[in-house]
């Protein structure tokens, strides 16, 4: 039996570690997975040069919830750069899980479905918080804001922008945060979650993206070069060390030519506003 599924990448407009506030919004980008249910016992994830503990964990802890007990192959292949802080982790997640709901041929609500992959996210170790925002920005598109803590979602709205990503060569894992210095500048992250409950996201982002930065030792040129450019608003997106920048069509060739010599890859793309789903589709 096998099933097939995809969701979209993220992007910040707030950080949940320094207060387990978060806010995300979809971006298209796509992971999709697959998942092939064998009686072999064994849950295996076969992508190559990538861990593969999240993808299998989701597997499982699909079936332990609805009481299956079938061995796996599970592959997932995506546009998304790893550990660069545009939710490579919950987007094969959220694919994974979906996947496995296809293969089973089983039904579950999206935001529960979210939440099995944040549950592995936690299990395996490789998010701070739970990253529930980035989850259910993915699954659910448009931009979502999030309590981390209490695992509840407080908004989503429709989120129509050209989006500019700055995606640096190094890799940066977000369990290797530093967690005591990002809640250090809690106070700005508790302004930034009060505009983004506004709708303010632009200024969210931007002031996000400052206190961050400023915490984890990251560079604000690429952000000051896209203010600069005429972008309403952009960020390090997640711990980075990827910055997202939410811009106006006409103003996307400023800043491609601002952002191209810092090096690493600029790519254009826009807001998603799609849920993730079963099945082979775009």
């Amino acid at each position: 039996m096998k099933g097939y599924a995809w969701a979209n990448g993220a992007a910040t407009v707030l950080n949940a570690v320094a207060t387990w506030k978060g806010a995300a919004f979809g971006i298209d980008l796509k992971t999709r997975a697959e998942v092939e249910l064998n009686h072999s016992g064994d849950i295996l994830g076969d992508v190559p040069g990538v861990d593969t503990r999240l993808i299998e964990a989701c597997v499982r802890m699909v079936q332990e919830r609805l009481g299956y007990s079938y061995g796996a192959v599970v592959r997932t292949y995506s546009e998304i750069p790893v550990a660069g802080g545009l939710k490579s982790s919950s987007t094969a997640a959220n694919a994974t899980v979906l996947a496995t709901l296809d293969a089973l041929q089983e039904e579950m609500d999206l935001v529960e479905a979210a939440r099995i992959g944040v549950a592995a996210a936690r299990e395996v170790g490789v998010t701070i918080t739970g990253a529930l925002d980035d989850a259910l920005a993915s699954m659910l598109g448009g931009v979502v804001v999030t309590d981390n803590r209490h695992m509840i979602l407080l908004k989503r709205e429709v989120f129509t922008h050209h989006v500019m990503l700055l995606v640096p060569e190094r890799k940066l894992f977000s369990i290797d945060t530093s967690v005591s210095r990002s809640r250090l500048i809690a106070p700005m992250a508790d302004v930034a979650f009060e505009l983004t409950m506004r709708g303010d996201y632009g200024r969210a982002m931007t002031l996000n993206g400052l206190a961050y930065c400023a915490a984890l030792a990251l560079p604000t040129e690429p952000m000051l070069l896209a203010l600069e450019a005429g972008a309403k608003g952009v960020s390090l997106s997640g711990t980075g060390p990827a910055y997202a920048a939410i811009i106006d069509e006409d103003k996307i060739e400023g800043l491609q030519a601002a952002w191209s010599p810092l090096g690493g890859r600029v790519i254009r793309t826009k807001a998603n506003n799609r849920c993730a789903s079963k099945g082979r589709g775009i």
